[in-house]
């Protein structure tokens, strides 16, 4: 949608609010009486001016002692009000607090009140005749009138005075009643008088204090309508620049803006519409844009969307496909909004596109080059799935065959021809271990398993498994620091183990003489536990300018020692992608004939809890008693390798060549356990798991015999109804494994 944004300039008037609340002000407490203090002291002079008037006739009728004394009266009076009245402005422009202020001034004004009765008071009393009454109550009139004047501004002070003049002739008649007895009409006229004195003050004090009321509701209510005008003209003034502004932007924007009304027809484009379609104004003029842009292929749906947002008085955005003048295709991102007059109609429309025709393209090609990755992706995850079992398949026999001949009885040349064989074809093995391990950390597939273990039998372990390596050359293979480590972690230990044993292989492998060591040490810091690991040598060393290079992949320092130590230069690659992967870091030093030292850091919380600790040993024989075992697998290497594994077991063994086979005597035969060959003829591994599953008949267990190494097969083993899996080539060791831990868990 198109929006609107207001920019504050800097002759907009930005004070409005504080115009009004300036005007506000003036009539607060504290701006009243201010105003009040003000107006007291202006007008003391003529003030004064009455109370000399007073003062003359005093004098006239009682004597100039009288006179005098009232007017000494009355300026004590005004100078005790008016002297304090006089600072009180300058103490309200700071913070003083006005209650302990308002107080003080209602004081004052009471004094002043105070002085001007005792004047009234001298004068009636001195006269000599019954004249004083009527001067006086006159004077007193005028008194309050003037004290009510102020009583918009400071009712307290106000209503002091008023009450003093008030109350000052009530006990001068009543002493008139009660000691000039001979008070006759004339006495009752005064009183009277009085009265209706009073009674006009207090209605003209009410007229006062109407007026004043009036006069700051019209003073308030005009500043109210001039400032909504003030607005309504800055307004006014602002929408007339943003019009001005607006019409700039779309004469000169790099987008394409199409005005259109009366059903749709153009009645203005910018120059950037003419420069994207090559139609000028003069040639779009009066054109639907819809018949002058949409191309034949442009898609019907859009088109419908557009029409039904603007039936609907709605706005609409998308990407519609159009042809220019010259007929080529464009594809446009448009924003199209109705603009509504004050009946809800729709007065024009406004269209704002964008030519992404460039971002379409290479989105596309993106898109391709995405399909195309991951095309390749697959084929080579099918390529190493292949290669896995198809070298996997005849290593497991020459592997297997080379254990059942080393059993056999033989010369040592002999033995060693044995060895040899069973050695590079673990040799072999390993190769396509790393390739695969290597192929999982570049997809990011390659998934942890953190168990609770017992960090030094790992450790042990892996140094058990390579003193025979190191032995063979005369190497002394060490360990410190074992005894520091906890008994209990929690991580990976067959990744662990992994990294330990590519690290100590090459140490091995890289040492003519000397001895190779390991340092442990466990630590916490900020971020938890961590083991410290590092694997020394007094081997060749690695040149500074080659020891960067060490962890990448079928790397070595150089050709000479690949042709002299063998090696893919896979494992140290591995190992420092497995250490970043459990969230560590593996550094590596080295001196040229002196040794190499290759330290990695690892989290590793320990635990309270006791590992799980295997027993061991080979599973007894006799425990498997009984077990009848049926072997699914095409290949005839395979199955006499494993009839001759299973030899000396006293279990029930048979075989099935395919899978289909696989499912007629696991009916027929009620096996307790099943080999499953993953790949054979007829009906897969799979496919015959999920026909014995779905049969509902007898349901062994089943475990899976393939040379394919991925997560991916053994979670579709699993999914499709097997109980384990089992990875060529397979042990002896392996096979008694699971024939035992599974045995003690019949299936009905």
């Amino acid at each position: 949608m198109v929006r609107r944004t207001r920019y504050l300039h800097q002759d907009e008037p930005t004070d409005t609010p504080d115009v009004m609340a300036d005007a506000r002000a003036q009539f607060g407490e504290r701006a009243l009486l201010v105003r009040y203090a003000r107006g007291r002291v202006r007008y003391l002079l003529s003030r004064q001016l009455v109370t000399l008037l007073g003062a003359s006739i005093l004098t006239i009728v009682s004597g100039p002692v009288i006179g005098f004394a009232a007017v000494m009266l009355s300026l004590v009076g005004e100078i005790v009000d008016c002297g304090y009245l006089r600072g009180v402005p300058q103490k309200l422009s700071g913070a003083a607090p006005i209650a302990p202020i308002r107080r003080m001034s209602v004081a004052t004004a009471a004094f002043q009140a105070l002085t001007v009765s005792g004047c009234v008071v001298l004068g009636w009393l001195a006269a000599a005749d019954q004249s004083a009454p009527l001067f006086a109550i006159a004077f007193l009139a005028g008194a309050a009138i003037n004290a009510g004047l102020v009583l918009p501004f400071h009712k307290q002070a106000a209503m002091a005075r008023l009450a003093i003049f008030v109350a000052t002739p009530i006990p001068l008649f009543i002493w008139e009643a009660v000691f000039h007895t001979q008070a006759d009409m004339l006495f009752l006229l005064d009183a009277a008088g009085a009265i209706l004195l009073a009674y006009m003050v207090h209605a003209f004090l009410g007229f006062v204090t109407y007026s004043f009321e009036r006069n700051k509701t019209d003073t308030l209510a005009l500043m109210d309508q001039s400032v909504v005008l003030e607005e309504t003209n800055q307004r006014l003034l602002t929408r007339e620049r943003e019009a001005r502004q607006l019409s700039l932007v779309a004469r000169y924007a790099n987008d394409s803006v199409i005005l259109s009304r009366d059903g749709g027809r153009i009645f203005w484009v910018n120059d950037a519409f003419t420069k994207i379609t090559g139609y000028s104004l003069t040639e779009a003029l009066g054109s639907r844009t819809g018949d002058l842009l949409n191309a034949p292929e442009t898609d019907p749906a859009v088109i419908d969307a557009i029409a039904h947002a603007m039936n609907r008085g709605e706005p609409f955005r998308g990407e519609v496909l159009n042809q220019t003048k010259t007929g080529a295709r464009i594809w446009v991102e448009t924003n199209i909004v109705p603009v509504l007059d004050q009946d809800g109609e729709i007065e024009m429309t406004v269209a704002i596109e964008r030519d992404v025709t460039e971002a379409k393209q290479q989105a596309s090609e993106l898109a391709e080059a995405k399909r195309a990755a991951e095309e390749g992706a697959r084929v080579k995850a099918e390529f190493l799935a292949t290669m896995s079992h198809e070298i996997r398949t005849p290593m497991n026999g020459i592997i297997g065959m080379a254990d059942l001949l080393a059993e056999t009885p033989m010369t040592k040349e002999q033995t060693l021809y044995a060895d040899t064989i069973r050695d590079s074809g673990e040799a072999l093995l390993t190769i396509i271990n790393d390739v695969l391990d290597l192929s999982k950390l570049d997809a990011d597939k390659m998934e942890l398993s953190p168990v609770d273990f017992d960090l030094r039998t790992c450790v042990s372990g892996v140094l058990t498994l390579l003193k025979p390596q190191a032995e063979k050359k005369g190497l002394a293979l060490e360990i410190q620091g074992l005894e520091s480590l906890p008994d209990v972690v929690h991580g990976d230990d067959v990744r662990l183990r992994q990294v330990l044993v590519n690290l100590i292989g090459n140490a091995i492998k890289f040492t003519e003489k000397g001895r190779v060591w390991l340092e442990l040490e466990c630590h916490r810091d900020a971020g938890g536990d961590k083991l410290s690991c590092a694997v020394c040598d007094t081997g060749i060393g690695v040149t500074k300018d080659k020891l960067s290079h060490v962890f990448e992949r079928f790397s070595q320092a150089d050709a000479a020692t690949t042709r002299r130590f063998g090696g893919t230069g896979l494992g140290l690659t591995i190992s420092k992608l497995l250490i970043e992967k459990m969230g560590g870091e593996i550094l590596a030093s080295s001196t040229p004939g002196l040794g190499s030292r290759f330290s990695f850091h690892i989290p590793l919380r320990e635990v309270s809890a006791p590992a799980r600790i295997s027993d061991g040993g080979a599973p007894a024989m006799t425990c498997l008693s009984g077990m009848q075992v049926l072997v699914a697998e095409d290949n005839k290497v395979n199955r006499l390798l494993i009839r001759k594994y299973l030899a000396a077991v006293p279990i029930t063994l048979d075989f099935a060549h395919d899978g289909q086979e696989a499912v007629t005597k696991t009916a027929a035969l009620r096996p307790d356990l099943v080999f499953m060959d993953m790949s054979m003829p007829v009906m897969s591994g799979l496919d015959a798991t999920r026909a014995i599953r779905k049969s509902g008949a007898h349901q062994p267990i089943i475990v899976a015999l393939t040379a394919n190494a991925f997560k991916s097969d053994e979670e579709a083993c699993l999914q499709a109804g097997m109980d384990g899996f089992l990875t060529k080539p397979i042990r002896r060791g392996d096979l008694l494994d699971c024939l035992s831990s599974h045995y003690s868990v019949p299936r009905v």
